[in-house]
């Protein structure tokens, strides 16, 4: 029992020196663990004469509650250094100015549409809008492209359960419309369209607006005037050059292509043309009496244009970096 006060003052010795709290359960263990020093004075009482063993068992025990007050306050400054490292670690300069709050922004393309509407809305049209998962009817047959129609072939469509699909243009809105209102109609029919393409120019979905203008009047001079003038606002340049190139399309007679001058050359922007009778006998509009026009544009296009972007997909991959620029 000489060698206790010289154990007890060992172990504090160690508790004091420790620099993590591993180590100092490790030390805990040697001294008052289960197979500790202090542990087996305890279980050697039993070995020592009748009359030594209440003096020996209370000064083991004196030892025990003196190591176990030390470890407790070896543990708390453990803790306390942790916290302190930890907080200077963190440690704010109170002076310094504030960072402020991360602001959010328009999509490019969003901004893109609301400036298409806007600039429709200054010269009169309504703006109109349908589902994005369309019927075969109001997709194809009602605008003139039946069953067994080739010009299905170049729409490249999703198809869904149930016979429906994901429309591939937003003419179907068109179609919807005219249906619930009787001529007049002047709207715009922007949206979500889908098609199986992907590449640095084509996303399998993509943002499209077409217009429709029906009247006892409209003329293709019309139509020229109101897309010519739309691409001058929209691109800000009254000098613009804007032509049309005859071409096909199922719901519209005569068709045509819409360019605009870009550099040296021409860019093709979409479709257009005078309202097929055939689609205005779908919708129950009398077509000697009434005729007008459609066009439709591609709105990543023109945000391309615009904003002198020449990958699509960057549009579409959320990457904050390129999406800030908007802001």
């Amino acid at each position: 029992m000489e060698s206790l006060d010289q154990l007890v003052q060992q172990a504090l010795s160690e508790f004091q020196r420790v620099a993590d709290p591993d180590a100092l359960e490790q030390a805990k263990a040697r001294y008052l663990g289960r197979s500790g020093a202090i542990t087996g004075l305890l279980k050697r009482l039993s070995q020592l004469p009748a009359e030594e063993r209440r003096a020996a068992g209370a000064r083991i025990n004196q030892a025990k509650q003196t190591l176990e007050e030390a470890l407790t306050r070896a543990r708390e400054a453990l803790a306390l250094r942790k916290l302190e490292e930890r907080l200077a670690a963190e440690a704010l300069d109170v002076t310094l100015p504030g960072r402020g709050q991360g602001t959010g922004g328009l999509h490019p393309i969003t901004r893109t549409l609301s400036r298409i509407e806007a600039l429709f809305r200054s010269i009169g049209f309504e703006t109109a809008s349908g589902p994005e998962i369309e019927t075969d009817y109001y997709n194809f047959t009602a605008l003139n492209i039946p069953e067994g129609h080739p010009a299905r072939a170049m729409h490249d469509t999703f198809y869904v359960e149930g016979g429906l699909l994901l429309r591939t243009h937003t003419s179907p809105i068109q179609i919807r419309y005219m249906e619930r209102h009787t001529p007049p109609v002047k709207i715009i029919a922007p949206g979500k369209v889908y098609r199986v393409d992907s590449d640095a120019t084509h996303s399998p979905m993509f943002h499209q607006v077409e217009g429709l203008w029906i009247d006892s009047h409209i003329t293709f001079a019309h139509l020229k005037g109101v897309v010519a003038d739309f691409l001058r606002r929209f691109f800000e340049q009254e000098t613009l050059k804007v032509r049309f190139r005859p071409s096909f399309f199922p719901f519209t007679e005569p068709s045509a292509e819409i360019d605009m001058s870009f550099g040296d050359g021409w860019l093709e922007l979409g479709g257009c043309g005078m309202v097929h009778p055939n689609v205005l006998k779908f919708v129950g509009i009398d077509s000697e009496r009434y005729q007008g026009f459609a066009f439709g544009l591609g709105v990543e296009r023109l945000a391309m244009l615009r904003y002198g972007v020449n990958d699509i997909r960057a549009f579409f991959e959320n990457d904050l970096r390129f999406l800030k620029q908007f802001n």
